[in-house]
């Protein structure tokens, strides 16, 4: 009851209030795609890749936190509407924390709305260049447009960040290539 008391007074000051700067992380991600990069294999990796979306999930605030908390919460129920309300209000309160856009885009790529989703995701990237989850996401959102080769063009650029994404299996070898 405490803490659905402390979210609420969260949320009701997020009208009022401006957000804080996100967080600096580039030290801190750049340390963890280099081990990312440097692991053997995919179970060597997860911890550092686990650690990435640590990082890019802290919000700046309480209040931005707090969005994020229940917008994910309620898409990992399927509540596409109450994920989306809590996703369009932390972007509007923090329209520099990529995050917000990152998830929105997940939600409306759940909802195979991939036109949406390709827009917060471009939105993601401008905000946060390295951000796999948000790379790999706009590669799997062409792939849903039918936009194979062009999809798969994009899970390459997310795959050479970190090489033991799952999604690595969609991208056929090329003549040559090495992933």
């Amino acid at each position: 009851m405490l803490r659905l008391s402390v979210i609420a007074i969260c949320l009701a000051g997020v009208a009022s209030a401006e957000c804080p700067p996100a967080p600096d992380i580039i030290d801190a991600e750049t340390e963890l795609l280099g081990q990312v990069q440097a692991a053997g294999n995919e179970l060597q990796a997860r911890p550092y890749s686990l650690g990435l979306w640590e990082l890019w999930t802290t919000a700046p605030d309480e209040a931005a936190q707090a969005l994020l908390d229940r917008g994910m919460n309620a898409r990992a129920s399927w509540n596409f509407v109450e994920a989306t309300d809590a996703f369009d209000r932390l972007v509007a309160y923090c329209p520099d924390y990529a995050e917000g856009y990152n998830q929105r885009a997940f939600v409306n790529f759940l909802s195979e709305d991939y036109e949406a989703a390709l827009v917060d995701l471009d939105r993601a990237i401008a905000l946060s260049p390295r951000h796999v989850g948000a790379i790999s996401g706009k590669g799997l959102t062409l792939i849903g447009l039918d936009r194979i080769k062009e999809g798969q063009d994009v899970l390459r650029e997310a795959v050479k960040l970190n090489p033991w994404l799952s999604e690595r299996h969609l991208i056929p070898e090329e003549q040559g290539e090495e992933l």
